[in-house]
């Protein structure tokens, strides 16, 4: 069946050698509907990042682009707007009829550190077509801290298709007919819209701003580090935010989202032209996000940078949306189910690295 492949034809694609990895890949690597990717033991601080472009190997571009090599098997630095490659333990050998796309972890892209794929022959950032046979390399790039990385560190993740997986919109409002997706009205355009809350029930906490020059984030450290150290709180009462040109912002989506056993879904920006500012991807939202033991449905995390000019952010406006996919099959367990989960029913919240 066409679709996002389940953890257990994952298992079966590591079996077959379709997914190879020294050292071998360990169970936990799995995800419902992902696979994580770990960090290799070198670095290439590079001067510019690039493509490897058609007919091209990354390792043949190095020469060219890289500054200096550093040793990660005893951690490194890697300093804030610096450009770096690193590659990793996996490589794939992709048959026909399967394609794969890449994604920052949900931790990576809160501390808003720039995560893509890049392959030999790739004309594309975190795409790779059918019949891929290569290594697999993370480009890595902090932007509002400096992080400490080791060997086996996992920053991005893969997930896997057979044919067309993602939902039309009237897929997706039948989809929504039998299953809600959101608690009220749902948006459906191009995927399902989602909005900004800046009308907290709680209080007037509406979201984070990374504070420039900051320390260094170790980043397996979990619940290590004092937030005010590193975000400014953002508080109003008017139901609106000005965002500043260059600055990072956490914030949350008024909807709570659910994500069904046999789907899955990607956050993309919505449009261009709603205003100076970008959603950023923040990962891959597994089957079973939003649904279980915490409820029905769950916050998305919004990972806001402001470009260009100051922009008026208002409560309720439309920033993103949600693109879902169809399964090929439902996966043997759920995001929240007998896993480490860490954003299940979540609302407003900052990487696990914070306390």
């Amino acid at each position: 069946m066409n679709g996002v492949l389940p953890d257990s034809e994952i298992r079966g694609l590591i079996e077959t050698g379709v997914i190879s990895a020294a050292p071998p890949i360990t169970p936990d690597q799995i995800q419902p509907a992902s696979l994580d990717l770990r960090l290799g033991d070198t670095a290439f601080r590079l001067r510019a990042s690039f493509l490897a472009g058609r007919g091209r190997r990354i390792a043949d571009r190095l020469a060219d682009l890289q500054m200096h090599q550093m040793d990660l098997s005893g951690g490194a630095v890697l300093e804030r707007g610096c450009v770096y490659l690193v590659p990793l333990m996996e490589r794939l050998t992709l048959p026909a009829g399967l394609t794969a796309v890449a994604n920052a972890k949900s931790s990576t892209g809160r501390l808003d550190l720039l995560t893509r794929l890049v392959t030999d022959d790739g004309t594309e950032f975190d795409r790779l077509p059918e019949g891929y046979d290569g290594p697999l390399y993370a480009e890595i790039c902090p932007r509002s801290f400096s992080v400490l990385v080791r060997p086996g560190m996992r920053l991005n993740q893969l997930r896997l298709r057979r044919g067309q997986a993602v939902l039309s919109d009237a897929e997706l409002r039948e989809l929504n007919a039998r299953e809600p997706l959101v608690g009220g009205p749902a948006l459906i355009d191009h995927g399902l819209g989602f909005s900004v809350d800046l009308r907290p029930d709680a209080d007037d906490l509406v979201g984070y701003r990374a504070r420039p020059h900051s320390g260094v984030i170790d980043l397996d450290r979990i619940a290590a580090y004092p937030a005010a150290e590193f975000w400014d709180e953002l508080r109003t009462s008017e139901g609106r935010l000005i965002l500043d040109p260059g600055a990072f912002y956490i914030l949350v989506s008024r909807e709570a989202v659910a994500i069904p056993a046999d789907c899955a879904a990607e956050m993309a920006p919505y449009l261009a032209m709603v205003g100076e500012f970008r959603v950023h991807y923040a990962g891959f939202f597994d089957p079973g996000f939003g649904i279980g033991t915490a409820g029905a449905g769950a916050r998305g995390v919004l990972e806001v940078r402001c470009h260009e000019a100051p922009f008026v952010l208002e409560h309720g406006q439309v920033v993103g949306r949600l693109v879902y996919e169809r399964m090929a099959a439902r996966p043997d367990r759920l995001y929240g189910a007998g896993i480490r989960s860490n954003y299940q029913g979540q609302g407003l919240k900052l990487a696990k690295q914070f306390r």
